[in-house]
């Protein structure tokens, strides 16, 4: 034993040696063959954006631009100080002789003017002072091949998140030296399903840790520096710290008046023409750019926006080379790690080394330097866990995908039929005093894993009610959205429905290479027996079953109709496991508590939360199911 510990030892140690050897290689390589840049280059108002740029020594061919915009930071600073390329993939880029480029937004960092978030795409600009981030965009792009030498004319954006915002904007300036653009997790829609909101509740930890930690603080001059978490909450444990605090208006209280855009969210409860005017989908009209959208099936933050920005796409713009890629990620696992696990869910290869290396780098190989074939890609590639295998689509969802509708059961089942006999409802109190944790362990802040996390612990709950199907004799494939279709009644005005698509893994379960361990201790391997998967969970704010934009009360104790669609999944629930729902009424703190009373919730007061008794009903007149986009 001990000389086998030795020999693994002794192979990590090599490994870590050469991956820092090639990673200094890099570093030596790039410093000797790139220098770098720092300019303000102006806007049509007269604002200036600060951008840094690497460009090649090498005069000998014309080279391409890789632009990313960002409200992050170019950082670092200065000549003399380089980002660190060498550590990513991005290296790949560099050895093939890029112009690397990466700007501060209007009002970020560096750059001057006023940063708005989600700034709204205007698409009838009529003189130099209506500007967006397109238009921004568009002069960048415009100053870039006009002033950088040997620049071959092709433009490419990317970027993860906020940033794949700027890159959705980058396709819809209309600048024709930008040829592909891939927007990956890209912010599309915060009240709908990106990040602030999923389908009208807020997502109370995200939302008040991003801009109350930092990012929402106002900087008035540009400068290097960032913003100082100005808060000191008290505690470790972000469910109790968070059910401490209280109602909503207590966390306005602690970031007082200078948060815009926190003061915004609470200004506008509903999805009024504000939040419209920034859902990203408006702006995907005639699409020149070839488009690689890209995310991750279990992306915590904008799982919603790739999905949608494509499906928005291929709907407003069908002339556009369009495609997508979804994988096994959490937010932006694709640009870092090798993507072969997920938190104790195993996928079985380094998922985002393929990405890398078979669809991005390719795809702007071809369409910014003409390098090799153009690319084959499928309309979709997409990673189906279970299965553990990549699929290459000729649409999404899949031709052969059909909604099915399975039903909940008395006693916890689960069916493909209908009921056939009049039963009682399942009903639980919902107790917004000790509402359901999103996850079992305790946190500070919001851990990724939890959308593959294990279930057992909500299963345990008595205000959680879980309906699964026998051991399934064939597996089952799911391509496509899910549709929640619950018939309930409440004894309150407004409550909010959680539904949970779970797979459950068999009672011997194992991964090849674990052990039995006697206990979970620090370094053993998870119990997989039993496991029950997270694959897919959405919240819907019952006051908006009917309208988003006029919320409407329940009137207590009569059935009615609560219907949302969760985001797509692409999942084989295996032979030998089974498939389960779960309903609970609280997800905390994910997502902020619903009082349990028809209110404008971020006016509420603490003594405005009540306990309810949620009904779901599951008899032959009153069937609520889940459809599943069952892919045969």
């Amino acid at each position: 034993m001990r000389r086998l510990l030795s020999i693994v030892l002794y192979v990590c140690l090599v490994v870590s040696a050469r991956s820092q050897t090639v990673n200094q290689q890099d570093s030596a390589w790039i410093r000797d063959n790139y220098i770098k840049l720092e300019k303000y280059i102006p806007m049509r108002d007269g604002i200036k954006l600060f951008t840094s740029i690497y460009m090649p020594r090498d005069a000998s061919e014309k080279h391409p631009i890789l632009m990313t915009r960002t409200p992050y930071s170019c950082a670092p600073y200065g000549a003399e100080k380089w980002r660190p390329f060498w550590d990513t993939y991005h290296r790949y880029y560099l050895r093939e002789g890029y112009i690397m480029v990466i700007q501060d937004v209007r009002g970020r960092w560096m750059s001057e003017g006023e940063f708005v978030d989600v700034r709204p795409f205007n698409p009838d600009k009529k003189s130099n002072t209506d500007i967006d981030e397109a238009s921004d965009t568009y002069d960048a792009v415009d100053w870039l091949v006009k002033n950088l030498p040997n620049n071959n004319g092709n433009v490419g954006v990317m970027g993860i998140s906020y940033p794949g915002f700027y890159s959705t904007m980058a396709a819809a300036s209309g600048h024709p030296a930008i040829k592909a653009v891939s927007p990956q997790a890209p912010v599309t829609d915060w009240f709908i399903g990106d990040d602030f909101h999923h389908n009208g509740a807020l997502a109370l930890m995200d939302g008040f840790n991003f801009y109350a930690g930092g990012f929402g603080y106002p900087r008035p001059n540009p400068t290097t520096k960032g913003p100082v978490n100005a808060l000191n909450l008290p505690e470790n444990d972000n469910y109790n710290t968070f059910l401490n605090i209280g109602a909503l208006p207590n966390f306005m209280k602690l970031t007082g008046d200078s948060i815009k855009f926190w003061k915004d969210l609470y200004a506008h409860p509903n999805y009024d023409d504000w939040w419209k005017a920034r859902d990203t989908r408006r702006a995907m009209k005639d699409i020149k750019p070839v488009m690689l959208v890209v995310g991750g099936n279990f992306d915590a933050e904008d799982c919603f926006g790739a999905w949608n920005l494509y499906k928005a796409i291929e709907k407003q713009s069908p002339s556009t080379n369009n495609r997508i890629v979804m994988g096994p990620w959490y937010h932006g696992q694709w640009s870092r790690g090798d993507g072969s696990n997920l938190g104790n869910v195993r996928f079985g290869s380094r998922t985002s080394e393929w990405y890398q290396n078979n669809i991005e780098i390719p795809f702007f190989h071809y369409y910014l330097k003409g390098k090799g074939e153009e690319p084959k890609l499928a309309e979709a590639t997409v990673f189906f866990t279970g299965a553990n295998e990549w699929k290459k689509l000729e649409a999404w969802p899949p031709a052969n995908s059909q909604q099915q509708p399975i039903y909940l059961q008395a006693n916890g089942g689960l069916s493909w039929s209908k009921p056939a006999s009049m039963v009682a409802p399942s009903e639980y109190i919902s107790d917004p005093s000790r509402p359901v944790p999103y996850t079992e362990d305790v946190h500070y802040s919001r851990t990724r894993e939890y959308m593959t996390d294990d279930q057992r612990f909500a299963s345990r709950r008595p205000d959680v009610l879980t309906f699964q199907t026998g051991v399934l004799t064939e597996d089952l494939t799911l391509a496509g959205p899910v549709i929640a279709d619950l018939l309930v009644s409440i004894s309150s005005t407004d409550a909010d429905f959680v539904v949970k698509l779970i797979d459950v893994f068999p009672d011997d379960f194992k991964y090849p290479d674990d052990k039995p361990q006697p206990s979970r201790s620090v370094g053993s391997t998870y119990p997989m027996g039993g496991y029950q998967m997270l694959v897919r969970g959405e919240i819907m704010r019952g006051k908006f079953r009917r309208s988003f934009e006029q919320p409407a009360p329940f009137q207590p104790n009569k059935i009615d109709q609560v219907k949302f669609t969760l985001p797509d999944v692409a999942h084989t629930f295996r032979k030998g496991h089974r498939l389960m729902i779960q309903v609970q009424s609280s997800w905390f703190p994910l997502m902020d508590r619903n009082p349990q009373q028809f209110m404008n919730i971020y006016e509420a007061k603490d003594s405005d939360f009540r306990k309810a008794t949620i009904r779901i009903h599951h008899d032959k007149e009153k069937a609520s199911a889940i459809y599943l986009p069952v892919s045969r």
